[in-house]
């Protein structure tokens, strides 16, 4: 069953999240590294677990989750994989990085591109895609049925929603993908979000105030 590593990075505080099981092999899900002490942590976590990367994901593609693609790939020679209708998202990043004083390095392309309902799977792990757009264009969650978690990206946090109100973000539909496809998951579905702490679906229903 797959074990879940978080590591906060960049001036975003945006959680990298490694995804593990006993076979070795794992996932890279957002990796946000953007100084060589980031980047160290999460090879040395590697190095230290023996562990073997096989994909590399991105649930959006807004600049504090794909700061450390050019780095995984140039470690481990993976490409990312996300939505196409995050694309667009993906090549403005350079555009705006440095006004933001953020180093940035180009982000490789994908060789292909995830679907909107689907898996994908590494080791024993096998991982549910859930089309969920309304902060961003073309957002994935990544739902692992058999640990009961969610990689959740900027969609649902503790207490709170993902932003609206950025380039390619509805409100609406963020709301109604919230409450007609994560609401549905276990009460018990441990949520890792994007930025700040892990929550559980039920918890959301009953205390978010975002939600019905």
């Amino acid at each position: 069953m797959a074990q879940v590593h978080s590591f906060e990075n960049n001036p975003y505080q945006e959680n990298t999240y490694i995804l593990y099981d006993e076979t070795g092999e794992c996932a890279i899900i957002d990796p946000g590294m953007e100084t060589g002490a980031e980047q160290n942590a999460v090879v040395n976590f590697i190095k230290a677990n023996n562990l073997k990367p096989v994909l590399l994901l991105n649930t959006h593609c807004h600049i504090d989750h794909v700061l450390g693609n050019k780095f995984i790939f140039d470690q481990y020679g993976l490409k990312p994989k996300f939505h196409e209708g995050e694309l667009p998202l993906l090549e403005a990043v350079a555009a705006y990085a440095p006004s933001m004083g953020i180093r940035y390095e180009l982000s490789p392309l994908p060789d292909e591109y995830l679907p909107e309902t689907g898996t994908v799977t590494f080791g024993n792990t096998t991982l549910h895609l859930i089309f969920a757009p309304g902060h961003s264009p073309a957002h994935l969650c990544f739902y692992d049925k058999t640990g009961n978690l969610l990689i959740g990206g900027d969609v649902l946090f503790r207490g709170s929603i993902g932003r609206s109100d950025l380039p390619g973000g509805n409100f609406t539909q963020l709301i109604n993908n919230i409450e007609q496809k994560l609401l549905l998951l276990p009460d018990d579905c441990v949520v890792y979000p994007g930025h700040g702490p892990d929550t559980t679906i039920g918890y959301e229903k009953v205390t978010n105030p975002f939600l019905n």
